[in-house]
């Protein structure tokens, strides 16, 4: 007897089978080393895929955005182009020559384990980072959750790591790993098992804006909090979740003495050495 809906059969060309085996290589659905068509058909059945319109932008937004990547890449700017560049390469309005020119960018500057982490990344799959730095020294990273995020126009990965050995953040966030990419000339990348997770440890940490920049900040997506303190003329409370003490403590300095760090007491701490530091160095007396 036979097993009415166990299987179905397509009739597609062999590029559009191809396309469909590239698109489950993406996402991980494999069977042993080959794409499987089946399991992304079932993964889109089973909602675990969802499939929205790719081909209603119109098309001077991808003329205006074709134009920010030559123009971001005449700056230097390489890593801000790469990231509209991936933007564009997912869209279906492409025209064929448009397409390719986008894809020989993406060719000339990606190395194969940087477009493996992407593709880790967006199939949520743990991951394994092995990389030697300028000193020969190889370092490993069992990567469990990752975004490519820049700081300061460099492009970073900003990872959660099991491993927490050398991070010199504070304790809640020593898990948390920032690399540069630039700075990796050569790495090996592999899947692990296990959980992928939803972001990197963070904390909240709370700080008073005066002067003219509580009139002017702008709030940012990690705020939870921006409000005028009501016992306080002029000062602004602004409570953000940080991942990063470094990079929160670097935007901090730019903004000096016009925002204080009030909670939590070790990152307070943290820049009043940096401040000491800097006092010392430029023979500033302080009060012991």
């Amino acid at each position: 007897m036979s097993r009415k809906g166990q299987s179905i059969t397509l009739s597609v060309t062999e590029r559009d089978k191809a396309e469909l085996e590239a698109i489950a290589r993406e996402f991980g659905m494999m069977w042993g080393d080959d794409p499987n068509i089946s399991k992304l058909i079932k993964a889109i059945a089973q909602r675990q895929l969802i499939i929205g319109k790719n081909n209603d932008w119109q098309e001077s937004r991808i003329r205006a955005l074709h134009r920010c990547i030559g123009a971001l890449t005449d700056i230097g700017q390489i890593e801000q182009a790469e990231i509209i560049a991936e933007l564009l390469l997912e869209r279906g309005e492409l025209s064929t020559p448009l397409r390719n020119e986008i894809q020989a960018l993406l060719g000339n500057t990606l190395p194969a384990w940087r477009v493996q982490i992407d593709r880790y990344i967006l199939r949520q799959q743990p991951f394994q980072l092995s990389y030697q730095d300028a000193a020969e020294r190889v370092s490993n990273f069992t990567i469990r959750y990752a975004k490519i995020t820049p700081h300061e126009k460099r492009e970073y990965l900003d990872c959660w790591c099991e491993e927490t050995t050398g991070n010199l953040d504070i304790p809640e966030l020593t898990h948390n790993w920032c690399f540069r990419l630039d700075r990796i000339l050569d790495a090996a990348v592999s899947q692990v098992d296990g959980e992928w997770r939803t972001q990197l440890d963070e904390i909240d940490v709370e700080m008073h804006l005066f002067s003219g920049l509580a009139f002017a900040y702008q709030a940012k997506p990690e705020d939870k909090t921006n409000e005028w303190l009501p016992d306080r003329q002029r000062v602004r409370r602004v409570v953000r979740g940080v991942s990063s003490t470094f990079w929160f403590n670097r935007e901090v300095m730019q903004y000096a003495p016009d925002c204080v760090i009030v909670s939590p007491e070790n990152v307070r701490d943290r820049l009043k050495q940096k401040l000491l530091t800097l006092c010392q160095l430029y023979d500033i007396e302080t009060k012991s």
